[in-house]
């Protein structure tokens, strides 16, 4: 039996880029997958809703809860993990994918953006972890997986975004201090971070464009990353700082060239590696 097979899997900004295809991906095993994601129309600038990513996650073979959730809205959380369990009868792996950018220096930052930040990767992450949490603790092998950075405290880091950074940080300490917290749980808590820049949105719309994506990995090798981590017993795979392709070396994946957006571009690393 795949190794995801009718697990349920709560993820979050799963309506694009890296969360969609890791839903895709565990779709292809049979699980269960609930976007929880802002987008219920679909903006110019940002291709794809909760619901043309549900359609696309069934006919890859799964099943599909798709939840309208701003992750800044306790009560959303909460009621969107509510219907998840009515749904499928529980939560084993949460996945906190969702994240906001603003790319500037402390002067260009506004406040407005700050605090959009840190309530969307930080305090999302937490608020997602605290609610799904009880789930969790009844689930066969559970797992958190936080879309974050290892905590790396260089300074070039951080001089560049201070706002940012921290609040990407905040996810990965959110991995550092719930690993341990959870061990008695038995959950799994780990970060995962990707080598090379990745072609999403964010890439195509801050990043640097079309010239940014031809030297740029697709979001699938995130997604086979992850299928790889969520499938290790929780017990022993927990407090990791994974980065892609690390991973799939130990899944026994060394030939990423298929990963290429460009067959045979020099790949642009991504930050804080």
């Amino acid at each position: 039996m795949p190794a995801l097979a009718n697990k349920t899997l709560f993820i979050t900004g799963a309506s694009r880029g890296i969360g969609k295809s890791i839903a895709l991906r565990a779709a292809r095993d049979g699980a269960n997958i609930v976007i929880a994601a802002k987008t219920e129309v679909a903006h110019p600038k940002l291709p794809g809703t909760i619901y043309s990513a549900a359609a696309e996650i069934e006919a890859a073979g799964g099943r599909v809860l798709p939840c309208v959730v701003d992750i800044r809205e306790e009560g959303q959380v909460r009621d969107a993990v509510d219907r998840a369990v009515a749904t499928f009868g529980g939560i084993d792996i949460l996945v906190n994918n969702a994240s906001a950018i603003y790319l500037a220096g402390t002067e260009a930052t506004p406040m407005k953006r700050y605090d959009l930040m840190h309530q969307v990767n930080t305090r999302g992450a937490f608020l997602c972890a605290q609610v799904c949490l009880p789930h969790l603790r009844n689930a066969a092998n559970p797992h958190i997986l936080n879309l974050s950075p290892p905590l790396n405290l260089e300074a070039r880091w951080f001089a560049p975004h201070v706002a940012y950074t921290i609040a990407k940080y905040g996810m990965s300490l959110c991995v550092l201090g719930m690993a341990e917290e959870f061990k008695p749980d038995g959950i799994g808590v780990n970060a995962l971070w990707p080598r090379t820049i990745i072609a999403t949105a964010a890439v195509q719309n801050l990043l640097g464009g079309d010239e940014a994506t031809r030297h740029a990995r697709t979001p699938a090798i995130v997604a086979d990353a992850a299928h790889w981590i969520l499938s290790q017993d929780s017990r022993a795979c927990t407090g990791n700082f994974f980065i892609d392709d690390e991973a799939l070396a130990r899944a026994g994946v060394t030939d990423l060239a298929g990963y290429a957006v460009t067959p045979g571009a020099d790949l642009w690393p991504d930050f804080f590696i």
